[in-house]
């Protein structure tokens, strides 16, 4: 069994995979779709992405305002957990994702990855980032 990471955007969701041993997180894919309401084929292809690696769980990104409150978006991102959890019949953790993004594209910067390439990188880095933060806070329990 495999955990997922997930970043939720409003065009994109960025995907992680766990290793077979749930130590570390690897990068794995960025879903884009042109309609930030249309999820279909977003939902298919993470439940492909769930049967090809053989994910059990899945951590998905909460993005908390700095003062910890939840505003729009964190309200659009519990109601794709929802979604997920109904179709996918997996458990869904929320993980605090403040500042993956700008984590992400540090480790870009550090890898001189050109600005104007990151945007193909950076969602599925925050993935990762977000699902080894919960890696870690698992393995800590």
């Amino acid at each position: 069994m495999r955990i997922m990471g997930l970043d939720y955007g409003t065009k994109t969701v960025g995907v992680a995979v766990s290793d077979d041993r749930l130590l570390i997180a690897q990068p794995f894919e960025t879903i884009t779709r042109d309609n930030p309401r249309q999820l279909r084929k977003t939902l298919q292809r993470i439940e492909a992405i769930i049967a090809e690696k053989e994910v059990g769980e899945i951590a998905l990104g909460l993005p908390l305002n700095m003062d910890d409150t939840e505003g729009e978006r964190a309200a659009a991102t519990r109601e794709f957990q929802a979604m997920l959890e109904r179709r996918t019949l997996l458990p869904v953790h929320m993980v605090d994702e403040r500042l993956t993004t700008v984590e992400a594209d540090q480790i870009l910067a550090e890898m001189e990855v050109p600005r104007s390439e990151r945007k193909a990188y950076i969602d599925k880095i925050a993935a990762a980032i977000i699902l080894q933060s919960f890696l870690d806070a698992r393995s800590k329990e």
